[in-house]
């Protein structure tokens, strides 16, 4: 074997791994996209494909993760326009520089349902920000008790449904314990 080769086979292995995460992502966001919940409030989704985020920021790390909040926000804006893109991207990157900085301190081992709920509270406030920008207007901080009580909500289902994930992921050999 060549110097370099398996650098370059971990590159290679790499950009498969990330290329399999960003997929998962947009299948979840398109099952979700399927799913009618009644009376849930403009723009409240489920947040489905933030599952495979916080599995970046879990078990990939902090490059993984931001390069899939950003792969998510271009992949809105092809689908959904600038403003999807700019209120996704926002979202995307508040939500795991949050999580990032729980995770930072080792000792505090907190569940991922705590990290989920805080790190769905930090995209909530992002895309909050992004479309007061946008809007160049203050009057979004009222929806904020909705964006509130709905990310404590889907932040739980979310770290529910990643910790239920979690056997079959690690099945699949995608990171090396």
């Amino acid at each position: 074997m060549g110097y370099g080769t398996t650098n370059r086979s971990a590159r290679v292995r790499q950009t498969v791994l990330m290329g399999l995460m960003f997929a998962l992502a947009m299948v979840l966001s398109y099952v979700e996209s399927m799913i009618t919940v009644p009376g849930l409030p403009p723009g409240v989704k489920l947040g489905l494909s933030n599952i495979v985020t916080m599995y970046c920021v879990f078990f990939l790390g902090w490059r993984q993760a931001y390069t899939l909040a950003v792969l998510k926000g271009s992949f809105a804006l092809l689908t959904r326009g600038f403003t999807a893109a700019c209120m996704s991207t926002a979202g995307g990157l508040v939500s795991v520089t949050v999580m990032l900085l729980l995770i930072l301190p080792k000792k505090l081992n907190l569940s991922y349902t705590l990290i989920s709920v805080l790190g769905s509270l930090g995209h909530n406030f992002g895309q909050l920000l992004m479309a007061s920008v946008i809007m160049k207007s203050g009057f979004v901080i009222y929806y904020l008790p909705i964006m509130a009580v709905s990310g404590v909500g889907m932040g739980v289902a979310t770290g529910v449904l990643l910790r239920v994930m979690l056997p079959y992921m690690n099945k699949l050999q995608l990171v090396k314990h």
